[in-house]
Formats: structure tokens, sequence, C-alpha cells
């Protein structure tokens, strides 16, 4: 890609630097929306499971099926100062400053215990200019993240105004076939497709817009440790354009 790394935010905490270079686009199935994938994201990645291990998770929303722990804001306003101008790069201007927020986040939900919401594919929001960020830090069997395409309707994106048809489309089917099996989503089959698989390679960041429908790739026969040295360790961030 044509876009140039940011220089260090001077005010990083030298533990917590990154190396936003080598960006690499991949393009999700045939419509226009893309992936870009950074390897190498942190330069200490250790450090990173280092303070993972000392904060407190906690179950915070009965989407995700496991816990979380807040990223130090910090760390947070440092990433940003390198990370917003190749956003724009990325996914194009918005005309505002970007925001962040993120988590340190483990899987921890058995197969048997997820809430049927948990068995589908899932977006992050309606907001197109709302985009997400994947820093995979395990060295587990479980995965990336997947992508897919709801096969009725076409849709692999969600926005406000087809929101309420991809919703009435998906109740209704699940009205006539039962609900998901307690599992994590897999191939997607049968209401859904997938369409772009995310490696999740230790230390990879990967950034997409969050109203694409998505779910982690979780081996459903793998163990899922709340301990995370040896658990599905990510952060997960969300950048949104700064309120007007």
């Amino acid at each position: 890609m044509a876009s140039q790394p940011a220089p260090p935010a001077h005010d990083a905490p030298a533990s917590w630097g990154i190396a936003p270079g080598n960006p690499r686009a991949e393009a999700i199935s045939s419509s226009d929306q893309q992936l870009v994938s950074l390897d190498n994201f942190l330069v200490d990645p250790e450090h990173a499971i280092a303070q993972a291990s000392l904060q407190k998770f906690a179950k915070i929303t009965p989407q995700y099926p496991g816990v979380r722990a807040p990223l130090d804001p910090a760390v947070c306003r440092a990433w940003l100062g390198q990370l917003a101008p190749l956003l724009d790069g990325w996914f194009g201007p918005t005309g505002r400053p970007w925001a962040m927020q993120a988590w340190f986040s483990l899987v921890t939900t058995p197969r048997q215990a997820l809430a049927p919401m948990q068995r589908l594919p899932h977006v992050d929001g309606t907001d197109p200019q709302q985009i997400a960020m994947m820093l995979y830090l395990h060295r587990t069997g479980h995965g990336g993240t997947a992508f897919f395409r709801h096969r009725s309707t076409g849709l692999a994106a969600l926005t406000a105004d087809n929101y309420p048809a991809y919703a009435g489309a998906v109740q209704a089917e699940y009205g006539r076939t039962g609900l998901p099996a307690a599992a994590y989503p897999t191939d997607g089959a049968p209401h859904f497709e997938r369409i772009h698989v995310a490696e999740g390679h230790f230390n990879r960041a990967v950034f997409y817009r969050g109203n694409l429908l998505h779910s982690g790739v979780i081996d459903n026969d793998a163990p899922l440790s709340a301990d995370p040295r040896e658990g599905r360790l990510t952060i997960n961030a969300f950048f949104r354009p700064a309120p007007g």
C-alpha cells in the first residue's frame, strides 16, 4: 500500500510502542470493502500480555462471549497519534479527528453456554464510519476473524437503512429452522456464507469497518482459558469520528 507509517508519538510509553509499517490490504469478497493487516504491530507484545495478566477482567456486554478489561487511555492516545493518519488513508478521512476506545479481551464462554445471539455472525454497529481493530496476542489453537454474507439478503455489511430487512429475514429463517446449534460460527451454514478470513497470527493487527458481519474464529473443541497468558487474548479497539 502507498500509505507511509507515521512517526512515533513522543509521549508513547516505550514498552507500548507500535510499528505500523508495511500495511497489507485485502479485498473482502466482491464488494468494495477491505481489511488492512499489520504484522509485528507491537514492539514488545510480551509486555502487553504481562500487563493483561494484571488486569481485573469482567463481563461488560451480553454480546461478547467472554471478559474484558479497559486498555490504559494513555496508551490509546499514544497509538491514535500514529494510527489516525493511516486510518484516513485506508478508509477515507471523515473530516473530524478520530476517537479511540480499546480493551483487553478474552473469549471464555464454552460452546454449550453460548446465548443464541453469540452463535451467529454479528456487527459492532451499523455506522460504516466506525473502524474496528483486532490485535491477536494469543498462541492458542483458536484463529482470527471470519467475515460473512447473509445468503437470503446478500448483505455482508449492515447499515441503519438495511438492518430492519436483515433482522426480519434472520428472525423468519430461524423461526423456520430453529435456533442455531450451541457453537461458535464456523462456515455460517445454513443462512450465512463465510466469505473471508483474517488469520490470527500472533502480534498481527487487523482493521475493518465494524458494520461488516463477522465472528471470531473459535475452535469449538479447544479449551478457552481465562488466563491471559494461556487464553485467546486480543486487544479490541474501535475508532470513531469524534463528535463535531
